[in-house]
């Protein structure tokens, strides 16, 4: 469960992760806000559009029809493999689903069979359409299927998800058939691939095994800090670090943490079945002014593990409950591949 990106992260995402974007209009302004709520977030959905020729499924897309008006998805995906962005925010596209399945994806396990439609997809989900006819014929190229995993992974890599977040409109409401051509669980293995490399890379890549790569991430938004809670901090999306690495990092905060308070932090690593590795807690206590603690760690994380920081705050009052805010964070350090 996640607060959407904004409209040029998202951008930012999708370019990131390697992919050639075309911005169609005022799509960052244009949805279906006023219909209903755009999150939280929880999944990535993709469609293919029944449609041929790639000017044309734009346009519908953006404008939808009499019946269904647009936007049809945030992204539609060509046959070249390119993205065109062509909505931002609620848009009208996964229709009502069923209610296992959104749990399902929220907890990321299996999926249960679609039997219902009683809940609101086009709240919980970024929706791809996918220029195809949809008859099981019309061919998928390999630039598409490329770009269909490049834009995948990008939203998940920043909402820290796995390939498990990436579901089909088949698979969340009855009666639907897309994508047709082929299946989700191969494209959610492909996702789950890509996640362990750095966002934009290519299979084929030549990588250095000896020299490190910098990880610098930064988060400006307000997050709260209950007391006596362990809190995992975003810095630029949950996950700090995926695939089989050493690492070296600190993370830098800012927070109003009041005098004689006490914020404690620790790096984790975070395995597919819900268990978790967590380093030595660092302990900072607060000082007049905002506070600007650091906590490092050393590390390996294996290739199926996410790196991660959480913290939590202990009040100098027992019986104090008011959160502190952190206003800030980076995670700054270095990792090997392995």
């Amino acid at each position: 469960m996640a607060t959407p990106m904004s409209a040029g992260g998202f951008l930012k995402a999708l370019r990131d992760e390697g992919l050639v974007v075309v911005e169609v209009g005022d799509w960052r302004n244009h949805n279906r806000n006023h219909k209903g709520a755009w999150g939280p977030v929880n999944g990535v959905m993709i469609h293919h559009t029944v449609t041929r020729g790639s000017a044309a499924t734009v346009e519908i897309c953006r404008k939808g029809y009499e019946s269904l008006p647009g936007p049809l998805c945030h992204g539609v995906i060509t046959k070249d493999g390119r993205v065109y962005l062509v909505g931002y925010g609620r848009a009208n596209h996964a229709g009502l689903g069923d209610d296992d399945v959104l749990r399902a994806v929220v907890a990321e396990q299996a999926l249960p069979p679609d039997n219902e439609a009683n809940t609101d997809g086009n709240r919980h989900f970024y929706g791809f359409e996918c220029e195809n006819l949809g008859d099981g014929d019309d061919p998928w190229p390999a630039a598409q299927l490329d770009a269909i995993e490049r834009a995948a992974a990008a939203v998940c890599r920043h909402h820290g998800w796995s390939g498990r977040s990436v579901i089909g409109h088949l698979e969340w409401q009855p009666g639907k058939v897309d994508p047709r051509g082929f299946t989700m669980t191969s494209m959610r293995a492909r996702v789950e691939e890509r996640l362990t490399h750095p966002a934009g890379w290519t299979p084929g890549d030549a990588e250095e095994e000896d020299m490190p790569r910098a990880i610098s991430r930064s988060d400006d938004d307000a997050q709260q800090i209950t007391p006596r809670t362990w809190t995992t901090l975003t810095v630029g999306g949950a996950d700090l670090l995926t695939g089989a690495s050493h690492y070296q990092a600190t993370a830098h905060l800012r927070a109003d943490v009041p005098v004689g308070a006490t914020l404690q932090g620790r790096f984790y690593h975070l395995r597919p079945d819900g268990t978790r590795w967590t380093g030595p807690i660092v302990e900072r206590v607060g000082t007049e002014g905002s506070s600007f603690p650091d906590f490092g760690n050393s590390g390996s994380i294996a290739a199926n593990e996410r790196l991660r920081f959480e913290c939590v705050y202990y009040p100098a009052d027992a019986a104090d409950r008011a959160p502190i805010t952190v206003t800030s964070a980076k995670v700054r350090g270095l990792y090997w591949e392995r």
